[in-house]
């Protein structure tokens, strides 16, 4: 079973969780706010409710809690001290990975094909448990909090020239619009850093949120685990909008 994972956009790094979190808690703040004139809010003796400004946007949050122990089998962190897991968690609420001043790294959550979300770490709390008798702790509980950001804007791939009608498909060649073409994974899988399907979906159709459709087409269920190697068929995406 695919684990959760935060990928740090900027470096390529994975960052595994040791357990899949027992519950995930979104929320989703419009973007409303109270109307406010220079003086305060703007209301009246015979207003019911203040009045409303839609600025548009808003904010999704997501909240994990996690669980950490290092008697449980499976981090490829050894030690006695569950800190050691947990710490690159926590700097993901630091600005010490992005190298930018004052700015988190941006990360994606990713679970399986059900779940990819760019976003930035805004609180992490902790509790530790089963101390040994120099106070060194075992056991953690994280909770996780993260805002989603925008889909990061990455180059798109440059015009290529269209192949002739009989010739068999190639890997990173353009197909007739009635075809589809092929693309042959680079770089090892998505879990070590490899090429990703988000990013597949944003090169060659230009929206990053039609991964899961591509995967769909072709059969695959693991995102993070496409071998290098492996030829994916990229559709038009008159075919891909027509994925269930």
């Amino acid at each position: 079973m695919e684990r959760v994972a935060f990928l740090l956009e900027d470096s390529g790094e994975r960052l595994g969780c040791l357990l899949n979190p027992e519950s995930l808690l979104l929320r989703r703040q419009a973007g409303i706010q109270p109307r406010q004139s220079a003086g305060g809010l703007v209301t009246g003796a015979e207003l019911a409710d203040d009045q409303l400004l839609y600025s548009g946007g808003g904010r999704t949050e997501l909240t994990l809690d996690l669980l950490f122990d290092v008697s449980l089998a499976g981090s490829s962190i050894t030690s006695e001290d569950v800190r050691d897991l947990t710490r690159p968690l926590w700097e993901l609420a630091e600005n010490t990975r992005s190298g930018g001043y004052g700015r988190p790294p941006l990360c994606r959550f990713v679970w399986g094909k059900s779940w990819n979300i760019p976003g930035i770490v805004v609180a992490v709390a902790e509790r530790l448990e089963v101390f040994t008798t120099e106070g060194v702790p075992r056991r953690s509980w994280l909770r996780m909090r993260m805002l989603r950001a925008l889909e990061p804007v990455t180059t798109q791939r440059p015009p290529r020239t269209p192949r002739a009608a009989a010739e068999l498909p190639q890997p990173g060649m353009v197909s007739s619009p009635e075809q589809a073409e092929m693309h042959q994974i680079l770089g090892g899988e998505a879990a070590e850093g490899g090429e990703r399907p988000d990013q597949l979906a944003y090169q060659y159709y230009g929206d990053a949120s039609l991964w899961r459709e591509l995967l769909t087409l072709n059969g695959i269920d693991d995102p993070m685990h496409i071998p290098a190697g492996h030829l994916l068929e990229i559709p038009p995406l008159s075919d891909l909008s027509d994925a269930p």
